[in-house]
């Protein structure tokens, strides 16, 4: 019985979240050990079902690192990484690319339809939204670094998404773009994540990753901040509390709220129900990054 009651506790609690972000988009940037494991990606793919489900309007974007790491070293490749880029010549993209859209994005896409949703595939190899240009980073001397095809991202097919979306459709995007040429680029999907979030007005972005969200102390799993503002964050990258992996997943929150996005979230996707526990209850689980 008390099972039961605080099932229906839970319940309620959740009712002004679902009326509040009925018909409102987020977008869920899927990383980590969610696109490694199928157990943890099933479970994650179907609490996005379930927001589906109550009126919500799901974006997800994902990457894949590890498995096109994977496919490359099987290939007989060795990933050359330049300032914690993935250097992309033109068979590394092509790998990259059979990766993200066969590996990965075809299964979330029949994952979801097994689930009763509506999903639909957006990449290189069918309707592509993302469109970039090559990225280009600063050495020494103003020098710029050649990454070969990969891109930053400049726009996206926002008004396809929301058509997609008021359909009741689940636009899955991997992250590959196309540059104006029609060529194609490889990028950050945790940027392509935010950029669409921004482009597509969305209500939330929630990035899924293998941290509980951001740390004051890198170390320590208890210094993690439940909520930050943006003003706070760039102090935290400045003093180098925020670095490494987690700096794109943060740099990508921000060019969220930049862009009208109202929250960002970074959760860990490992942890039972994680997605509708920082969506659907007062307190979250992970992180929320706010306006100033």
């Amino acid at each position: 019985m008390e099972e039961a009651i605080a099932k229906a506790g839970a319940l309620i609690e959740a009712m002004e979240y679902i009326r509040k972000f009925r018909g409102k988009i987020v977008v869920v940037k899927l990383g980590g050990s969610v696109l490694d494991d199928t157990i943890l990606q099933k479970k994650m793919l179907t609490e996005i079902a379930f927001m589906s489900t109550v009126g919500m309007q799901p974006i997800i974007v994902h990457g894949g690192g590890k498995a096109i790491t994977k496919a490359m070293n099987q290939a007989g490749l060795e990933p050359v990484w330049v300032q914690g880029r993935r250097y992309t010549d033109e068979r590394t993209l092509n790998i990259a690319e059979h990766t993200l859209v066969h590996k990965i994005n075809t299964p979330i896409c029949t994952t979801l339809a097994e689930l009763g949703c509506k999903p639909m595939g957006l990449h290189s190899l069918s309707s592509c939204v993302l469109f970039a240009e090559a990225l280009r980073l600063a050495g020494e001397n103003g020098r710029k670094i050649d990454l070969g095809l990969v891109g930053q991202i400049i726009a996206v097919n926002a008004e396809l998404l929301k058509t997609l979306c008021a359909a009741g459709n689940i636009p899955v995007i991997a992250s590959i773009a196309l540059d104006k040429a029609g060529g194609k680029l490889n990028v950050n999907a945790d940027s392509a994540a935010g950029k669409v979030a921004a482009e597509a007005a969305a209500e939330k972005l929630v990035v899924v990753s293998d941290t509980h969200g951001i740390r004051t102390d890198i170390e320590d799993p208890n210094s993690c901040v439940s909520s930050v503002n943006q003003e706070q964050i760039k102090d935290m990258i400045a003093t180098g509390i925020i670095t490494d992996a987690m700096l794109p997943k943060v740099e990508a929150c921000l060019s969220a709220l930049d862009g009208g996005v109202k929250k960002a979230h970074i959760i860990d996707g490992r942890i039972e129900h994680s997605l509708l526990l920082e969506i659907y209850t007062d307190k979250g689980i992970g992180t929320e990054i706010v306006k100033n």
